[in-house]
């Protein structure tokens, strides 16, 4: 699947889940001077090192049941991995779980989005490059299931092994910064074979750093709402970030079943 197709649909299915059916019905003037309302699309723009950021977001909370299958994205020579093939490859990504609780089905997002990067020529008489762009989410929860082959991007996972000990998946142990890395770690880690599904978010609130980048230059994005940490710099190519509140479900590489209804 290539990058635009990825991105397309994840926009239709966000949209299909958004979308409702109502019966209008008249409101009196008392009613009306009691009413606010906003647009469903907002639009903001950013700038950050030498880069101005436009992002258009769908301002609304969406329910999301869905499955993604053999997702490879960014096919093109890299000399330093040139085994790899792909900067994203995912043989499943499962937004939702059919064998728990009827919350469990769904996953929760909170202002999905597009952002357009442009670099900052410095003069204003001057046309803006564009750089790339990037699909995420402001904020998700619930359990989503992932089977990697090769990630770029920036990754951590916590889990624990079979003796309740911490282990992480983390892809800042990657000798090359995450660039088409295939999971691999020493020491108390845990790697792509053993992730099947991951839970986002807390307690605490919504895991809030998902987002999937197409760039022909690296990018530092600004930090994600709610927060001060700028995330890791996204490198050229298709970029994979999601760090914030994430949780393994296990640590055996079992992908939960995502059936629809009666199945």
């Amino acid at each position: 699947m290539n990058a635009s197709i990825l991105m397309a649909a994840l926009a239709a299915a966000l949209f299909a889940a958004g979308a409702a059916q109502a019966q209008l019905q008249a409101m009196s003037d008392e009613e009306l001077s009691h009413t606010r309302g906003q647009g469903l699309i907002a639009l903001s723009n950013t700038r950050l090192g030498g880069f101005d950021f436009t992002r258009i977001a769908l301002d609304a909370d969406v329910t999301l049941n869905a499955n993604l299958r053999s997702m490879r994205l960014g096919d093109y020579r890299y000399a330093a991995r040139e085994g790899m093939g792909a900067d994203i490859d995912i043989a499943h990504l499962q937004f939702g779980r059919s064998d728990g609780t009827a919350a469990q089905r769904l996953v929760q997002i909170g202002n999905p989005y597009f952002e357009f990067v442009y670099r900052d020529s410095g003069n204003a008489a001057a046309p803006r490059e564009a750089v790339g762009m990037r699909f995420g989410f402001d904020s998700i929860s619930g359990d989503v299931g992932m089977k990697i082959n090769t990630l770029s991007g920036s990754l951590r996972v916590e889990g624990k092994a079979a003796d309740g000990s911490a282990i992480a998946l983390d892809s800042r142990s990657d000798a090359l910064g995450g660039k088409r890395w295939d999971g691999s770690c020493s020491g108390a880690c845990m790697n792509f074979s053993q992730l099947g599904a991951v839970r986002a978010g807390d307690a605490t609130g919504p895991s809030r750093d998902f987002w999937v980048s197409m760039l022909k230059t690296g990018v530092q994005f600004p930090a994600p709402p709610g927060t001060n940490q700028l995330p890791d710099m996204a490198q050229a190519g298709m970029w994979m970030n999601w760090r914030d509140k994430l949780s393994a479900i296990n640590a055996t590489g079992a992908l939960p079943p995502n059936l629809p209804p009666g199945r």
